[in-house]
């Protein structure tokens, strides 16, 4: 069953702990304060010494290593809020062409029929094609059980069209019953896909095609991202996964690795094959989760 981000991250049970080890080293550094003060009116024997030392030292190491682990939860929140609001901006965009496509179909249709009512059936074939297209385009990406994996593939698939690149679908398998979040799929499938395009700016490659394709099998959800831009050297193949690997200039090369990191934590995992004809990226997550911590 899947898990919201509510349910992953306790709050309240983290604020309770924290608010616990804060309180029981304020508790025991005034008591060693006191008794630095006033050690020989406590005439405390050499053991209760080493017990209360001990005590405090233990609640210190308790009490940083939660302030560690909330700090990677917070790390962790702000992450998939940044992937929550990719994935609504997707969606909000696709939203939007959908309700384009809806107001222009009167237009269209006007259009067609006043072009067959001349008799100009070539055009009207023509403009029709056209038309398909456009809605081919959005209509190739609505199949998947994410609506926000369904808005980002049909948001890269309008960039690609602009780009001048080709960018092919193919969902074998809806993804239905996937336990890793939507947004957490659209940061691995985005940043897949703009690297695939990054590595097809050159306009004078001889095919510039890019295709995106969703699977499953009895033990696994697949997806695979083909590109046919430039080959990644043998050499190089393990270091583009590295935090902050990256030939694109400084601030780059975070990508791959939040892919892989996602991926891992939901006990999946990711390889790349590349040739002269072309790079792909294959990931396999497992149907069943991996047991959190």
């Amino acid at each position: 069953m899947k898990k919201t981000l509510r349910e992953r991250l306790d709050l309240h049970k983290v604020s309770r702990y924290a608010i616990a080890a804060n309180a029981a080293q304020v508790f025991f550094a005034v008591g060693l304060a006191l008794y630095a003060l006033f050690g020989r009116e406590f005439d405390l024997s050499g053991m209760a010494e080493r017990l209360l030392i001990c005590a405090m030292a233990l609640v210190v190491v308790w009490g940083a290593f939660l302030d560690i682990r909330d700090a990677r939860n917070a790390r962790k929140i702000a992450r998939q809020t940044e992937m929550l609001e990719e994935a609504y901006d997707q969606v909000e965009a696709l939203n939007g062409t959908l309700r384009a496509q809806r107001h222009d179909f009167k237009n269209h249709m006007q259009v067609v029929f006043g072009l067959i009512e001349m008799g100009e059936y070539a055009e009207a074939q023509n403009y029709i094609e056209r038309v398909y297209n456009d809605i081919q385009i959005v209509g190739n990406s609505l199949k998947t059980a994410s609506p926000a994996v369904n808005a980002l593939l049909a948001a890269k698939a309008a960039d690609c069209a602009e780009r001048g690149i080709a960018m092919e679908t193919r969902i074998a398998s809806p993804w239905q019953g996937l336990h890793v979040p939507g947004w957490e799929m659209c940061r691995v499938l985005g940043n897949l896909i703009d690297n695939a395009i990054d590595a097809m700016a050159d306009p004078a490659l001889p095919e510039r095609r890019l295709v995106v394709e969703t699977g499953e099998d009895l033990h696994a959800f697949t997806f695979r991202v083909f590109n046919t831009g430039t080959e990644i050297p043998e050499d190089r193949r393990a270091a583009i996964f590295e935090r902050g690997y990256t030939t694109k200039g400084a601030g780059r090369g975070m990508g791959l690795s939040i892919v892989l990191e996602i991926l891992e934590e939901n006990g999946g995992v990711l390889h790349v094959e590349s040739a002269p004809e072309g790079t792909a990226f294959e990931g396999r997550i497992p149907r069943t989760p991996p047991e959190r911590p």
